[in-house]
């Protein structure tokens, strides 16, 4: 399979690339700085402005997938108006210029993965979501809808398109869990505001694994919850980390204070709301990793 992928620079992209590389497949990145890449050897990294089919677009006509990841990370502190609006900018973009490529080429993939996250069902409300759960109307919200919408066209140019709305992935050198886990390093380890907001979380092995199994399963399109199927609260969350490490929990940090320091950002850690991958399971995916426990002993071990 040859599979090219925007945005694959971050977390999940690396991780990705080294998975369908150790299975024979080939890969190529589109990155904005090439030569800050970081990317195995074996990658076909090219450079793009982020915005267009520039330079790049004439290669789907070689590809079996294409993999949307691209967009700036939430965890960008402060958020100011104009962050918010790179937030916005740097994933509509991305997608647009997919679907300028896929509209130009002589041969389409089969199927375009677009990433999303599990803030589309906002950061509040009752029950437990799942894919049927409409989106809500806060900024993160809106923000994951019009990340999705970006590449929407392509299904009408008969190219199967799967969503994948991601929780926090959980790996130990990189993305935001470290940051979440610095507290409890530091013997500082606590629920942070209430601790009953819900903490969504998957281990990165099934971010990928999923990943995997929607990019070669034919018949999966439409949207899917990558979340782990255990319920957590951040509560739960920051206990079970502080334990993995050997760290006391203790020390709880209010509410007010994240949002003094983090501003708008602390709706990341203050707010949540429980979801489950109810189509995920549905279409046969077997997690490695469904208990919190499981995955901090994996990745601490």
């Amino acid at each position: 399979m040859k599979v090219l992928i925007t945005g694959g620079t971050g977390l999940i992209g690396k991780a990705l690339a080294r998975s369908l590389l150790a299975d024979g497949h080939q890969v190529w990145v589109l990155s904005r700085t090439p030569r800050n890449a970081h990317l195995p050897k074996a990658v076909q990294v090219v450079a793009w402005d982020g915005r267009t089919a520039t330079g790049w677009g004439h290669l789907v006509d070689e590809m079996d997938a294409i993999v949307n990841f691209a967009g700036k990370t939430l965890a960008s502190w402060p958020w100011t108006r104009k962050t918010k609006q790179i937030f916005w900018e740097s994933r509509t973009h991305a997608g647009q210029a997919v679907v300028e490529a896929l509209i130009n080429a002589n041969h389409r993939p089969r199927v375009v993965i677009q990433s999303s996250g599990i803030n589309y069902y906002g950061l509040r409300g009752d029950g437990v979501a799942t894919e049927e759960t409409p989106a809500a109307d806060d900024f993160l919200a809106r923000l994951s809808v019009a990340w999705e919408d970006s590449t929407k066209p392509v299904e009408e140019m008969g190219v199967r398109r799967a969503i994948i709305r991601s929780a926090v992935v959980l790996a130990g050198d990189d993305g935001l869990f470290p940051l979440m886990a610095l507290p409890a390093r530091l013997f500082l380890g606590g629920r942070l505001g209430n601790g009953r907001q819900a903490m969504p979380w998957i281990h990165i092995a099934d971010e990928i694994g999923a990943i995997r199994f929607l990019l070669e399963n034919e018949q999966a399109n439409g949207p899917f919850n990558l979340i782990a199927p255990e319920p957590t609260s951040n509560a739960e969350f920051m206990r079970e980390v502080a334990t993995a490490l050997h760290r006391p929990y203790w020390f709880p940090t209010p509410a007010f204070f994240l949002r003094l320091v983090l501003g708008e950002m602390s709706t990341l850690v203050v707010d949540g709301r429980f979801s489950a991958p109810k189509r995920l399971q549905e279409v046969g995916f077997r997690f490695r990793y469904p208990l919190l426990r499981e995955a901090l002993a994996d990745i601490y071990k």
